[in-house]
């Protein structure tokens, strides 16, 4: 057993005695989707087992007010339209006419050359390195802030939330119900989801593919998707320069035993074909759970799994896909072996795994690597995107598989 799965028995099996004083939870406000000319908001707290997410019980009439708009809502979300492009916006939450919240959030372009958005993978642990990882986003997006290339949004390449326990036939605090959520999400990132949205896939650790099923309710109900919609794959476009594919590359089933949803033969793969042929932008980025190409140490690769989505990703002129479940940084060579995409698997938000994978590397086709906790910092910059590992205190210095320092940030280029 590792330490990380005795600090989750410990936490699991310790009796709390703390008073109702220190129990009371703080009202979360989080920015759940964002467009050229609209955004969502949600609220709630995580006190209770659906008190936060579109589904969540009532807090009252509450009241969105966004610049000189006033939207109505009797659930804990509201949705504004009708807002200028590009534009900083202050919000404030009411509900029964008292302040609950309030924030401000930056709409998106219709007509863009660059974007800044994080990658962020196997986080939701509660433990001292998602906060630790949580401290270091927050200081880069208030950095990037005041740049010419804020940051937009988040992706996460899955194992959003992780239970403090799993013993097999039951997973305990798995994230199916919202109290879990608590140090999990919305604490850790509660600076950054008042301004920017989250965009998920999901991980093994969202359902009953590694724990209980009801994670992927949860899972489904406290994210908010393109569209106001829940989904396990899902697209969203930035501007005219990116469109997004979250994909799922799970066993979760939302009903009955576990299943894969990744099958040639699925509803997913069908619709991909479509909506990835149909992109009119230069950058088409698909991200999902797991990694296609990897080293190790814990996992192996998913090729055999996945393998009939990479023709379908080359022939849309894809050249990076972003991964996670390998709980380190890795990054595919990008040559024929690997359709002439670069594979990066991003899995250390929250836990990292130990182990050397030096003598892995060419046999995995993985070019560079770096076992430490950290999130990605992406920039797009017309034709060239600029992927920096970011550690807890500084950006990552990844090894070659030659053994010799991998050049960053790390370079992808259309044609």
């Amino acid at each position: 057993m590792s330490w990380l799965s005795v600090s989750r028995l410990l936490l699991a099996l310790t009796p709390c005695f703390a008073s109702p004083a220190l129990l009371a939870q703080a009202v979360h406000t989080y920015v759940g989707n964002l467009e050229s000319r609209g955004a969502l908001v949600a609220w709630g707290t995580t006190q209770g087992p659906n008190t936060i997410g579109r589904s969540s019980a009532s807090m009252g009439k509450a009241v969105l007010t966004v610049g000189d708009q006033k939207i109505q809502a009797t659930q804990n979300w509201a949705a504004v339209s009708n807002l200028e492009p590009d534009h900083e916006y202050h919000y404030e939450v009411a509900v029964d006419d008292k302040k609950i919240g309030e924030g401000k959030f930056r709409t998106w372009p219709e007509h863009a050359t660059s974007l800044c958005f994080f990658v962020l993978g196997d986080y939701g642990t509660g433990t001292d390195a998602q906060f630790k990882v949580a401290a270091a986003m927050d200081r880069e997006f208030q950095k990037r802030s005041k740049s010419e290339c804020p940051v937009r949004f988040v992706i996460t390449t899955g194992d959003n939330i992780y239970a403090d326990l799993n013993m097999g036939f039951r997973a305990l605090h798995s994230g199916d119900v919202d109290n879990d959520w608590e140090d999990k999400f919305f604490k850790p990132y509660e600076r950054l989801i008042r301004e920017i949205p989250f965009y998920p896939s999901p991980g093994n650790h969202d359902g009953n593919d590694t724990e209980n099923m009801g994670d992927l309710t949860a899972y489904l109900d406290n994210f908010f998707y393109p569209g106001n919609r829940p989904a396990r794959w899902y697209t969203f476009q930035y501007a005219d320069l990116a469109q997004f594919f979250s994909l799922d590359s799970t066993e979760n089933s939302e009903t009955g035993r576990s299943k894969p949803v990744y099958l040639a033969s699925g509803e997913q793969f069908s619709w991909l074909q479509k909506n990835i042929a149909q992109a009119k932008v230069p950058w088409r980025i698909p991200y999902w759970h797991h990694p296609v190409f990897n080293a190790g140490p814990f996992h192996g690769a998913s090729m055999k799994n996945l393998a009939h989505f990479v023709p379908v990703f080359q022939q849309a002129g894809v050249k990076v896909v972003f991964s996670g479940h390998e709980h380190n940084f890795q990054f595919s060579e990008q040559n024929d072996s690997t359709s002439g995409i670069r594979f990066v698997v991003s899995g250390a938000g929250g836990e990292l795994r130990h182990g050397d994978v030096s003598r892995k590397m060419q046999k995995a086709h993985i070019e560079g690597w770096s076992p430490e906790l950290h999130f990605l910092s992406v920039q797009i910059e017309g034709k060239e995107m600029r992927v920096t590992p970011m550690g807890v205190q500084s950006p990552l210095n990844p090894s070659s598989a030659g053994g010799g320092p991998a050049k960053m940030p790390l370079l992808v280029t259309l044609p």
